[in-house]
């Protein structure tokens, strides 16, 4: 399975991006979806999660700004990132967890995109 990362780019603070994690392969199901970030020097922390019942947990410096999405149909995530500083600076991962066909459930991760904030 792969799992395909878009949207990231140079944006000014308090501008937006839309981020995009599309998953490909012989999937039979996805569980919890994830966005990660990390920022050079740090650590790589959850920003947002959304069960596949759609329930969303966010990071306390993300609460109100960013929304988490999921297309299951599509099998794809999107982080809706708004209100943007310059500490959103990283780089994106999207994780999801997967069963393949025939296959116990894994977790995956995207290959990251980058997001810098700055005037």
């Amino acid at each position: 399975v792969q799992l395909q990362a878009s949207g990231g780019g140079l944006v000014q603070p308090g501008g937006s991006l839309r981020l995009s994690c599309a998953a490909a392969g012989s999937i039979f199901s996805i569980g919890t979806v994830a966005w990660y970030r990390q920022a050079p020097g740090k650590q790589r922390e959850l920003v947002a999660a959304a069960s596949s019942e759609g329930r969303a947990t966010y990071a306390d410096s993300v609460k109100g700004r960013f929304t988490i999405s999921r297309d299951n149909a599509k099998n794809t995530v999107y982080l809706q990132m708004n209100s943007l500083k310059p500490e959103d600076t990283a780089v994106y991962y999207c994780n999801a967890l997967i069963q393949l066909i025939g296959r116990e459930t894994r977790s995956y991760w995207g290959q990251g995109t980058q997001v810098t904030v700055s005037s």
